[in-house]
């Protein structure tokens, strides 16, 4: 199963890049991590926060396929570590690709929200675009170090 995380923004400062590679790496290859950056489409005069969120769904939306998908959204469901980690086990059972999805600054489409399996409501703060990355990243490779009983996450 491969883990995507479809995210809207490119060119991330260096620190992301390094964070994110370091958990990347640690996933084993029947679990991987890919990073898919959505380009966010062009603030310019007449292009309306909804319109932007439309032209930004269909890009993400095409990314994700048949992808089980899993959208990062404030008024989503907020898990315990423990939990994504039972959550991720399941996931694992579906035979599917799992998409983790990131919106833009105007946030995501309904269009996607609807498309979604699953809302997932990281906080109730408003965090950085670049930060959820690396949250993602750090998250799951905690979810599945609970899963193989590894000592990382500690109790």
């Amino acid at each position: 199963m491969k883990l995507r995380i479809i995210s809207v923004g490119h060119k991330m400062p260096a620190w992301v890049e390094t964070a994110c590679s370091e958990y990347m790496k640690r996933m084993p290859r029947e679990l991987s991590i890919e990073i898919v950056e959505i380009k966010p489409e062009k603030r310019a005069a007449g292009n309306n926060a909804k319109n932007i969120q439309a032209i930004e769904a269909k890009r993400i939306l095409d990314a994700a396929g048949k992808d089980f998908l899993i959208a990062c959204d404030e008024r989503g469901l907020e898990l315990t570590t423990t939990h994504l980690a039972e959550k991720l086990k399941g996931w694992q059972t579906l035979a599917r690709d799992t998409s983790f999805i990131i919106g833009g600054a105007d946030g995501l489409h309904s269009s996607v929200k609807q498309r979604a399996d699953f809302l997932w409501g990281l906080s109730k703060l408003t965090l950085p675009h670049a930060f959820v990355r690396v949250l993602l990243c750090e998250q799951l490779y905690r979810a599945h170090s609970i899963n193989q009983n590894h000592p990382y996450h500690r109790e």
